[in-house]
């Protein structure tokens, strides 16, 4: 194996669901699905 691999590891992404932030792998699957809809702003733009 080399040396990036041995390195990687699982990321837990966090966003904000009904005003709480919570790792988007414990939403439902309705939730789950709006979140590759959401788009993102970068607010220094």
């Amino acid at each position: 194996m080399s040396p990036i691999q041995i390195e990687r590891q699982k990321c837990t992404i966090y966003s904000r669901v009904c005003g709480w932030m919570a790792p988007v792998r414990c939403w439902n699957e309705g939730k789950k699905s709006e979140y590759a809809d959401r788009v993102t702003y970068d607010k220094s733009e």
